[in-house]
Order: structure tokens, then sequence, then C-alpha cells
């Protein structure tokens, strides 16, 4: 999985559209900054087949402090959700089902034991 950062998306939009990148980062970035601002008045976004982004309260919970064991408590706060529309639920899915379809194949003829490491040693989780 490699990562795609807003410059990429920048400079594929202005390849495709024929626009002038500075424009499209204008563009692009006064579309983020309006997220953000919609968001930060407690707005629901919602974009048809992409998704919906909404603000969710994190109720007011107990916590522990793992070096002292010390109850502490978490206040309440705002976050946000992000809930996957159709389109982009119907690529995930794809991408699953080209992930099922890699599966391992062990060549006829080959013990499952030829395939362990040389020196004996199991990796992972011992049993």
């Amino acid at each position: 999985m490699k990562t795609i950062t807003k410059k990429s998306l920048i400079d594929r939009i202005a390849d495709e559209t024929g626009q002038k990148r500075v424009d499209v980062k204008k563009t692009v970035q006064l579309f983020l900054d309006l997220v953000i601002d919609e968001l930060g008045e407690g707005n629901r976004l919602e974009f048809r087949d992409f998704g919906v982004f909404e603000v969710r309260e994190r109720a007011e919970r107990t916590a522990q402090n793992p070096k002292t064991l010390e109850r502490v408590v978490v206040p309440a706060r705002h976050t946000a959700k992000f809930k996957v529309g159709r389109r982009m639920r119907e690529a995930l899915e794809a991408l699953d089902r080209a992930s099922a379809d890699l599966e391992v194949t062990i060549p006829t003829g080959v013990s499952h034991g030829a395939l362990a490491p040389s020196n004996g040693q199991m990796t992972g989780a011992s049993t």
C-alpha cells in the first residue's frame, strides 16, 4: 500500500482536467478548509456515494495510567466520524475479493515441513 499525498492528487487533477496546478491547489485547499469549518460548527457533511462526515461526542470515561495504575477521568470530547458511502464500499469490497484470490499454493510433492526455516525454529507465537 502506498501513501497518496494531497500534492499528488492535485497533480493528477490538474493533468486530467487541463487546469493550472495552482488553481487546482487553491480549490482543493478551499474544499478541505470548508470541510474543517463545517465539522467545527458541528455540521454533518454528506457526499453521495463517497461517504458522510459527522461530529460525534465521546462520553466522559475513566481510564488507568498503565505506569502508576492511577485512575484518571478522561473528559468528554468531540471527534469526527466517517461513514463509507456506496461507491467507496464497493471499491473496498473489490480490494477484499482481490486479496482473497491471492492464495498460497504448495507445490505437489512438497511437505509442509519443507517450508519451515532451515534452522528448525518456528517464528511467531509459540504454542
